[in-house]
C-alpha cells in the first residue's frame, strides 16, 4: 500500500482484510485532507464508485427471493416511462427485450465506446429535457429511450453504467422505497453497515469523516450545476447523486469488509439464500462469455461481480473494482477465505503506473502471509 501510494504520488488509502468473516486487518495510510494534513483512518468514507454495482445486484437479487421480481421479467415495462417529447424521435424496438438478467450482465445492447456514456453526459440531457440539470436518474432514463441500441440484447457482454442506473429506479420503484432506502434496510443493515450512504458531488457537502478527493495535476473542469464555475474535477464535473445505482455510494474499507464477509459463506449469510447467490455468479447465456470452442471463460462478469472459477469444486474468486477522478477502489473476495477492500482517494492517470497493480502485489502480499490472526477487530469499528 505504502509503495503503490508512493509511486503514483496518491494522497491517501485505506486497507480491510478478512480471513473467515473475521475482521484480522484494518489501517489508514496517508491523507484524507492534504492540505490540513488529516490523516486517513481506517473507518474513512471514501466513494467506492462502481463496487456500487455489487450491492445493488445483492438488493435486484433479494427481490427476487421476495418473489416481487424475476430475473426474466422486461425492464422498461416495470417503469413505464416515455422518452423525452424530442422531435423525430423513433423508440428502438428492441429496448422491450431488455430483461433484469441482461442488465445485470451488461449484456443489454448499449456500448460507451460507440454512442457514449449517458451517465457523464448530463449537460447535453439536461438541454434536450428543457431542464436546468444536472440531469437526475429519470431524466437520463427517459433520454436514452429515445435512442437506439449499439447491439441485440444478449448478444455480447459491454460494461454499462447506464445499464445499473435503469436497475436502481426498478428497485426503487418494486420496493416502494426508494433505492437507497432499501439497499440500507434489506442489506446493509443485515451485513452491520450502518454508515454507508448516496455521496454528495459538491465540495463543503461532504458527510462526516470523508476522504477529499485529488487528481494527479489539480484540473478543473466545467460544472454540471448551473451558474457554477470551474470546479476541481472531482467536485461538480459530473453528478454523483445521478449515479447512485452504478457509482454513487460512499463507503469505508470496513464496510466493504462486513459485506464481504456477509457474502463469505453461502450457508451462513444473511443477505441472500445459497441458491440465489448461485444464480449471482452463474456466467451469461452463449454467446457470450464464450472462448472460440465455446467453452466459458477463464472469468466473466456474472451479476454484480466478475467471477474466476479456482479449480474443479466449485469454487471462483470474486471482485468488483470501481474508478472515477479522485477515486480508485478494488474489493475482492477469494475462494480461500481471504477477502480485501483497498480504497484511494486519488487515481493514477500514468500508464506506466496503472491502478490495477495494487490487485496483484496485495496478492501477492496475502499469499506471503504464514500466519493470520486468531482475533476478529470487527467489534471495535461498531457504528463507525
Amino acid at each position: 500500500m505504502e509503495s503503490f501510494l508512493a509511486a503514483r504520488k496518491i494522497p491517501g488509502g485505506a486497507l480491510a482484510v478478512v480471513k473467515n468473516r473475521r475482521l484480522v486487518y484494518a489501517r489508514g495510510y496517508g491523507w484524507a485532507d492534504r492540505a490540513a494534513k488529516i490523516p486517513v483512518k481506517a473507518d474513512s468514507l471514501f466513494r467506492i464508485a462502481s463496487i456500487t454495482k455489487s450491492f445493488t445486484a445483492v438488493a435486484v437479487l433479494k427481490l427476487v427471493e421476495e418473489g416481487k421480481l424475476q430475473l426474466s421479467d422486461r425492464a422498461f415495462p416495470i417503469l413505464r416511462l416515455g422518452p423525452l417529447p424530442a422531435a423525430g424521435q423513433k423508440v428502438d424496438a428492441r429496448l422491450d427485450q431488455i430483461t433484469i438478467l441482461h442488465l445485470l450482465q451488461h449484456t443489454a445492447g448499449w456500448d460507451r465506446d460507440l454512442s457514449g456514456d449517458p451517465m457523464f453526459r448530463s449537460k447535453e440531457i439536461s438541454k434536450a429535457a428543457a431542464l436546468p440539470g444536472p440531469a437526475d436518474p429519470e431524466t437520463i432514463i427517459r433520454y436514452m429511450l429515445g435512442q437506439p441500441l449499439d447491439f441485440e440484447p444478449g448478444e455480447r457482454h459491454v460494461y454499462s453504467n447506464f445499464g445499473y442506473c435503469v436497475l436502481g429506479r426498478i428497485i426503487g420503484k418494486i420496493s416502494g422505497l426508494g433505492y437507497e432506502q432499501f439497499v440500507r434496510e434489506k442489506i446493509l443493515k443485515l451485513a452491520g453497515i450502518t454508515r454507508m450512504r448516496i455521496g454528495a458531488t459538491l465540495d463543503g457537502q461532504q458527510a462526516v469523516g470523508e476522504v477529499r478527493y485529488y487528481t494527479s495535476d489539480d484540473a478543473t473542469g466545467a460544472s454540471v450545476f448551473p451558474g457554477a464555475a470551474r470546479v476541481p474535477q472531482p467536485y461538480g464535473c459530473w453528478h454523483l447523486e445521478a449515479m447512485e445505482a452504478h457509482g454513487g455510494w460512499i463507503a469505508s474499507a470496513v464496510d466493504l469488509a462486513r459485506f464481504a464477509a456477509a457474502l463469505d459463506d453461502p450457508a451462513r449469510s444473511p443477505l441472500l439464500k445459497p441458491e440465489t447467490m448461485a444464480r449471482m455468479y452463474a456466467p451469461p447465456t452463449a454467446p457470450v462469455a464464450r472462448r472460440p470452442d465455446g467453452k466459458i471463460a477463464d472469468a466473466y462478469y456474472g451479476c454484480g461481480w466478475m467471477v474466476r472459477p479456482v479449480g474443479t469444486g466449485g469454487k471462483a474468486n470474486y471482485w468488483h473494482n470501481g474508478s472515477l477522478l479522485g477515486t480508485n477502489t478494488l474489493l475482492v473476495r477469494r475462494a480461500d477465505g481471504l477477502s480485501w477492500a483497498a480504497l484511494f482517494n486519488q487515481r493514477s492517470e500514468d500508464k506506466k503506473l496503472p491502478d490495477g497493480e495494487i490487485d496483484g502485489a496485495l496478492h501477492r502480499a496475502f499469499n506471503a502471509v504464514k500466519e493470520w490472526p486468531e482475533g476478529d477487530v470487527f467489534p471495535s469499528f461498531a457504528n463507525r
